[in-house]
């Protein structure tokens, strides 16, 4: 008698976990056709910085894929970024120079564009080498490089220089002059030319209101340096996200987060509608009418599918890796081809 009780209990408990397991199945069960390799999930943190993380972390699998051992600092871009603005802003005072943003102050906003042309003229230094080391904020030093600006302590450029530079050194770290990397010394010029080259990267975007198969200077407040970008038809650039993926290479994406149907805590972003192709037409509408914003980049590094057959875009996110899939999301091949502002693909 005591042993079938002991059984009944058993089975109850067995049934009990059961149930438990099966309210933690996904709403989607994914199964990944392609992954390529990536170096580690950062973390932004407080800062508006995915446009570089995106940027840098797709050319690091670049690299990755082809046998290369390499992990790169956001944080020295954005310590160059950062000189840069302060720099102008000192020169020009009553004129906008090229950031266009004469009383807005600093930011660390921008475009995964302006990362390229940052790393050619600022150079590139090894994650290892040059990172924070505590949870640097952002925002608030960029607050307080706009108020050193507005609030000089000394009229010499020279000096009010030396400040930002101390302030910067205090809150992100002492900038290293050299790279050195397996035995052989590089300047950050240097090293960023052996990495990525001038023409390594083609920028696109869709819409309709300029020509197909133009530049042109893509109008979103984050497009500082006013870079153009090549204009194709939606389907031509699924076309080339997918092919390029297909082929080991991955794709920085730039696009709209701003749905409900993006989640970072589940790890998929989808559209309302799944069942219906998204247009090139709504494409544009939801642009004119902002809903469609430059909100948020990542890496595409990958190609998944569901039980259903519908395919998705694995991601490589900079939000730390507090997610369903450690940092990684999917995007549905409808939400890339709704929400997508531009795309950044190896040539």
């Amino acid at each position: 008698m005591k042993r079938n009780a002991f059984i009944i209990i058993a089975l109850v408990l067995l049934i009990g976990c059961g149930k438990q397991r099966q309210k933690q199945v996904r709403p989607e069960h994914l199964t990944d056709e392609i992954r390529l390799k990536t170096t580690p999930v950062k973390n932004q943190g407080r800062s508006s910085l995915c446009w570089a993380y995106a940027m840098l972390a797709t050319i690091e699998t670049e690299h990755l894929m082809q046998g290369d051992s390499i992990n790169l600092s956001a944080d020295y871009v954005a310590r160059m970024y950062l000189q840069e603005q302060v720099t102008q802003q000192l020169l020009s005072k009553n004129n906008k120079g090229r950031f266009g943003q004469q009383g807005n102050g600093i930011t660390t906003r921008g475009m995964s564009s302006m990362l390229l042309d940052l790393i050619h003229t600022y150079g590139l230094q090894h994650f290892e080498a040059y990172h924070r080391k505590t949870n640097t904020n952002y925002n608030l030093l960029a607050r307080k490089l706009s108020q050193a600006i507005y609030s000089p302590k000394s009229s010499e450029l020279s000096n009010q220089l030396e400040d930002i530079n101390e302030l910067l050194d205090d809150e992100i770290g002492s900038a290293p002059k050299q790279v050195f990397m397996y035995g052989v010394v590089y300047t950050p010029q240097e090293f960023a030319r052996s990495v990525c080259r001038n023409d390594e990267y083609l920028a696109l975007t869709s819409f309709t209101h300029h020509t197909f198969n133009e530049r042109f200077p893509l109008e979103v407040k984050d497009n500082y340096f006013h870079n153009t970008f090549l204009n194709v038809p939606i389907d031509t650039m699924m076309r080339r996200i997918e092919r390029s993926v297909m082929s080991g290479h991955p794709v920085c994406w730039e696009g709209d987060i701003s749905e409900a149907g993006f989640s970072f805590a589940q790890g998929i972003a989808k559209t309302d509608n799944e069942g219906v192709k998204a247009t090139q037409e709504q494409r544009q509408k939801a642009f004119e009418t902002h809903k469609t914003t430059d909100d948020h980049c990542m890496e595409i590094m990958g190609i998944a599918h569901d039980d259903k057959g519908n395919k998705y875009f694995l991601c490589k996110n900079s939000w730390g890796t507090q997610n369903r899939y450690h940092g990684f999301m999917y995007l549905s091949y409808n939400y890339v081809r709704l929400k997508t502002i531009a795309v950044y693909i190896p040539q």
